[in-house]
């Protein structure tokens, strides 16, 4: 631990090994961590926050230590408190601090919730504040697995937990796929698709290389601009409004060279775009009714309706099974299949009736195949 610090601050290699050796005692370890990523690529971690039953700490990651530690391992078996707490009907994206309040009845100070965590030396408010955020972690566990276990749900977030570990793995597809990620990306004809594929894989690699924000290599609207209207030559490239000269003097030949490959491409190596067809007002109209369906059965259930469908998996539930092709989205599949999915699909085919309580005003949902009324 520092010396000059009151509080659990591990700044140095015994300090840290110490901590490790108390941490191993332990059946269970709550982590949090700050990061400082506004002027780099990859967001610089700066503190870890550990805990158990018994033990809290804040561990300097930039100081010597930090070569020391070294992982690209998920942690296993691990717990998301965000996700569970959205499945036991505490609301999606729920804040910490809120939970702490809730469940707990403790306010969180927010003195440091902006605070540059890069800063040094760090003052004991700041490493008091960064220790509250484990602090709760483990009594919020075991009440939201006691919540999960009565409420049937336990395999549930199994699932979904194992869901995120997949999403996290999937990030190796990188950089080829960045392109759509990018604003307006299913706007382009696929050949222009094509070239923003590879100007979106050189801006990540430029920005890798410089460790810099992928904007401030260039900008979203202008790769999009470029797709839309490839310059030919460097002198195109000067007079295109939000590319800066000194990135034309600097790498105006590899943006020419990433745009030449992609134009010489064949068709069958373009990107598939979405049809630009906009949704019908009949299936946009049967989307709604989905969503009314969703949100009725979310809190019938007490779970946050998001975590079942956004309402692009319901416009493409509704085209899937318009066209009868194959139903890939979330919400048929796996616990979301069983809680809310079968509901939907039985909607779509008029096999549940969907109307209105005219005493409560609530949807109500009962066998039939006749379309929706008020009762």
């Amino acid at each position: 631990m520092t010396s000059n610090s009151s509080l659990p601050y591990v700044t140095d290699q015994p300090a840290l090994e110490s901590l490790c050796q108390t941490l191993r005692q332990s059946s269970r370890l709550a982590l949090d961590t700050e990061f400082v990523g506004e002027d780099t690529f990859v967001p610089r971690l700066e503190l870890i926050q550990v805990a158990t039953a018994t033990t809290a700490a804040v561990i300097d990651f930039p100081s010597r230590i930090s070569s020391r530690i070294r992982s690209k391992m998920i942690p296993k078996p691990f717990f998301d408190t965000q996700i569970a707490s959205a499945m036991v009907g505490y609301g999606a994206q729920v804040a910490y601090a809120n939970l702490v309040q809730r469940l707990h009845g403790k306010k969180l100070a927010k003195a440091h919730t902006f605070t540059n965590w890069s800063a040094r030396p760090l003052s004991e408010d700041q490493i008091a504040y960064a220790l509250e955020d484990v602090e709760y972690l483990l009594p919020i566990h075991t009440h939201l697995l006691d919540r999960l276990k009565t409420l049937g749900r336990s395999e549930w977030v199994s699932e979904e937990f194992a869901r995120l570990e997949t999403a996290v793995g999937e990030k190796s597809r990188e950089p080829q796929e960045r392109y759509q990620r990018i604003r307006g990306w299913d706007t382009l004809k696929p050949k222009g698709a094509a070239v923003l594929r590879e100007l979106a894989a050189w801006r990540e690699a430029e920005a890798r290389r410089r460790n810099v924000p992928r904007g401030r290599v260039m900008r979203d609207e202008v790769l999009i601009q470029l797709a839309r209207h490839p310059p030919k030559s460097v002198n195109d490239l000067r007079g295109l409004r939000g590319v800066h000269s000194s990135e034309v003097d600097r790498q105006g030949a590899q943006l020419l060279a990433a745009i030449t490959a992609a134009l010489a491409l064949p068709p069958s190596a373009w990107p598939e775009v979405p049809s630009e067809r906009k949704p019908d007002p009949e299936s946009t109209g049967i989307v709604e009714l989905l969503q009314a369906v969703l949100k009725a059965r979310a809190a019938e259930e007490g779970i946050a309706p998001t975590m079942l469908a956004t309402s692009s998996d319901l416009q493409t539930l509704v085209e899937t099974k318009q066209n009868r092709t194959a139903l890939t989205v979330p919400i048929l599949h796996g616990w979301r299949r069983q809680l809310a999915g079968d509901l939907l699909l039985q909607v779509l085919d008029g096999a549940i009736t969907v109307s209105v309580n005219r005493t409560s005003g609530a949807l109500q949902m009962t066998p039939g195949r006749s379309s929706s009324a008020a009762t």
